[in-house]
């Protein structure tokens, strides 16, 4: 069972190691929940878990993302940096 205050919290560990971690599949998962939400297939409890889950699988994409925008963001400077030479 999710802990549902644990999924709500915002912590860098949300993001699991990058070789076990596919942002995709994350995405999918998330995507699944939102569709057995929707079709009604869970019980009112499994829908208070699996909402839990859903939140806790976005934030991990949100700290993916923002990880890599800042990459992005650094690249870019290094670029900018170079060109001035």
């Amino acid at each position: 069972m999710i802990d549902p205050i644990g999924a709500i919290g915002s912590n860098k560990a949300d993001t699991p190691p990058p070789d076990t971690w596919k942002y995709e599949v994350t995405v999918e998962r998330v995507e699944t929940i939102i569709r057995q939400i929707e079709a009604g297939e869970l019980e009112l409890t499994e829908v208070f878990d699996q909402f839990a889950a859903a939140v806790k699988y976005l934030r991990q994409c949100e700290v993916f993302l923002q990880e890599r925008q800042q990459q992005m963001d650094l690249l870019i400077e290094t670029l900018e940096e170079d060109s001035d030479f």
